[in-house]
């Protein structure tokens, strides 16, 4: 079965997604060649996620030398999170040390304003090389750019902490209404990563946006985030005018990018 596996499609899938995974195949390849009808595929899967374990927990390690670090995946003492432990399984979670202090500056000012609020990171980036792409995204390839959850609450406006309304945190975007911007609403692009995905919307939870949170932390990002470097914000102008936020650096992503009411896009300067 292994021998019949199209290798070449599996590591250019794995270096995709992780970064490190392609290599670490290759790697666990050549190591069980001698051994490979006798350790069987169920052997070789063991001994590569094994490995993968190991490269990542190197990467902890090594990121600094690329000038990356890695946000906080499990620690229950800290404010920022990532949303889920999958990005950190994937090698997501790294960014630049500047945006990290900017995020956590960020889940600082929550918690304070708002107790016992965490801040959910979605992507970030990868540990290693500038200009390696962090698929699906356009920009995310120099660890200065990163996604941030919205806050959601339930239909009776309890605020849900760590609470998303997909399981990744994307994809569950929120409607514009009535008189809303929409600077792509007569555009039909051929070439475009602005997908509606409304097959999709039914199927995640019936969770509300807590406007407060969410108001508070576009205001900080744009105001105080600027002394932690933060120079640009992503998020649809329909839910920036339904927020009643403004600024200079709170920006539209364009037409042809993904949507960004499902979450916010900050990165900082070089």
């Amino acid at each position: 079965m292994l021998g019949r596996l199209p290798t070449v499609a599996v590591v250019v899938f794995l270096t995709l997604l992780t970064q490190i995974g392609g290599l670490i195949w290759l790697l666990s390849l050549c190591i069980t060649r001698p051994w490979r009808k006798r350790i069987g595929f169920a052997g070789f899967l063991v001994l590569f996620a094994s490995l993968y374990a190991a490269g990542s927990t190197l990467s902890h390690a090594v990121a600094p030398i690329f000038g990356r670090v890695p946000l906080p995946c499990f620690d229950n003492a800290s404010r920022l999170r990532m949303q889920s432990s999958l990005y950190c399984l994937l090698n997501r979670q790294y960014v630049v040390p500047r945006l990290r202090e900017a995020a956590l500056a960020l889940s600082r000012q929550m918690d304070q304003v708002f107790p016992e609020t965490t801040t959910l990171a979605l992507d970030g980036n990868f540990p290693f090389f500038d200009g390696f792409p962090l698929l699906p995204h356009l920009s995310h390839s120099d660890g200065r750019k990163l996604d941030v959850a919205f806050y959601y609450q339930d239909n009776e406006g309890r605020f849900l902490d760590k609470a998303t309304r997909s399981p990744v945190g994307y994809f569950a975007f929120e409607q514009p209404g009535e008189n809303s911007a929409l600077p792509c609403e007569d555009r039909r692009d051929i070439l475009t990563l602005r997908w509606d995905l409304h097959v999709l919307q039914a199927l995640w939870r019936p969770l509300s946006l807590e406007e407060k949170r969410t108001r508070e932390a576009l205001r900080w990002l744009s105001d105080e985030g600027q002394g932690f470097g933060v120079e640009k914000i992503f998020v649809e102008p329909h839910l920036a005018q339904r927020l009643g936020v403004s600024a200079e650096n709170i920006k539209f992503q364009g037409c042809r990018a993904a949507r960004h009411d499902d979450h916010i896009h900050m990165q900082v300067a070089k």
